[in-house]
């Protein structure tokens, strides 16, 4: 950290369950989403300062079970000093036996984000300021859209919407039941937009690695940026395989569980690339130390989801790649993420910019 922000304490961490309409259905390979379940977590101090966080639940029935969690996580810290590594550790232990994974960090993360926005905003720093970054415009790319249809023109038209903002990079999921309709998507996007924007390609972990090699040498004649998760997250052996034998890139990370999950991928050369999710990392603190890892390894790191936040830990990475935008948070933000010609702008104001519109929140709240 660039500041010494002074002393909080915590008095409660509160949690409240919204569900937002998406712009654009993310159909993937799995399960066709039109609305985001969020679950905001605020931090209050009894020094009067108060950070944000939000997770993204996935499913609307999971975000019950987050905030139950979020409470345990509340009862464990109430009343110790926000020291984002102390209190990771603390909860580390508390919660060893049933585990550090799925909801149980879930909770953590979101603990250690919203502790981060509380030093940053007491220091009156943006975030990435406190990392010992500068606020710098960060690539995009829009991942709003684009999911499964029936028709590869409607793939198409949504394709050119994307683009409004500037945006030079799009995501496309695919993961058809043949190669052939994955093909047909691609060049529908493709002569619709043109060869100069970058296009990622989206399994969701749909293939065998078989069928992964198949489908993947097929892309490699078709200027495909880079091939996301197209085998199950884990198979660190049958990723790397498909890095060695593909021309296109290689991305996975957003199902890294902490970095110790990156640092074995690493280790395998599973990837051609990296991009965390913020939640599943661990928050900023396990961000930090994912950064650390890809800059010592030399490996471009993109980001997955989050984009608020995820613009000012960008910004601090020496690797930075891409930031994955989607703007399922802004209608519940006072002042969303701005997008620049095609850049993610880390806002100057303290904080990590997430500041909630209170009566869209009441009017989107779970109930």
């Amino acid at each position: 950290m660039s500041a010494a922000p002074p002393r909080l304490t915590i008095r409660a961490l509160q949690a409240t369950a919204v569900e937002v309409p998406m712009t654009y259905a993310l159909g993937t390979s799995r399960q066709r989403v039109t609305a985001a379940p969020l679950l905001l977590l605020d931090l209050l101090t009894e020094e009067g300062v108060t950070g944000s966080a939000y997770l993204f639940c996935y499913l609307r029935g999971a975000a019950a079970a987050i905030a139950t969690m979020v409470k345990e996580v509340d009862r464990a810290v109430k009343g110790d000093a926000v020291v984002p590594l102390d209190l990771w550790r603390k909860l580390a232990t508390r919660f060893a036996l049933i585990g550090v994974q799925g909801v149980v960090r879930m909770a953590m993360a979101g603990l250690d984000v919203a502790a981060w926005d509380t030093l940053a905003i007491a220091a009156g720093l943006p975030l990435v300021r406190l990392m010992g970054g500068e606020p710098k415009p960060v690539t995009a790319y829009n991942s709003c859209g684009l999911g499964l249809m029936d028709d590869p023109q409607a793939v198409a038209d949504e394709a050119e919407k994307l683009l409004a903002g500037g945006f030079r990079a799009i995501k496309l999921r695919l993961g058809y039941p043949t190669a052939r309709q994955d093909l047909a998507a691609l060049h529908a996007v493709r002569k619709r937009v043109g060869d100069a924007i970058a296009v990622m390609v989206d399994y969701n972990q749909a293939l065998s690695v078989a069928e992964a090699l198949r489908r993947g040498r097929m892309f490699d004649a078709e200027n495909v940026f880079w091939l996301e998760e197209p085998i199950r997250h884990d198979d660190y052996a049958g990723n790397a395989r498909l890095t060695r034998a593909l021309q296109t890139p290689i991305q996975i990370g957003e199902n890294f569980s902490e970095a110790t999950a990156m640092a074995a991928a690493i280790a395998t050369e599973a990837s051609d690339f990296v991009m965390p999710d913020l939640e599943r990392i661990g928050g900023v603190s396990g961000w930090q130390r994912a950064a650390a890892l890809a800059a010592t390894h030399g490996i471009e790191m993109s980001s997955h989801l989050y984009p608020e936040v995820s613009a000012h830990l960008l910004a601090a990475t020496p690797t930075r790649h891409f930031l994955e935008y989607v703007d399922w948070a802004d209608k519940i933000l006072r002042e969303p993420l701005r997008i620049v010609d095609g850049c993610a702008v880390p806002p100057e104001r303290p904080g990590n910019g997430l500041v909630w519109d209170a009566a869209a929140v009441e009017h989107y709240r779970l109930r």
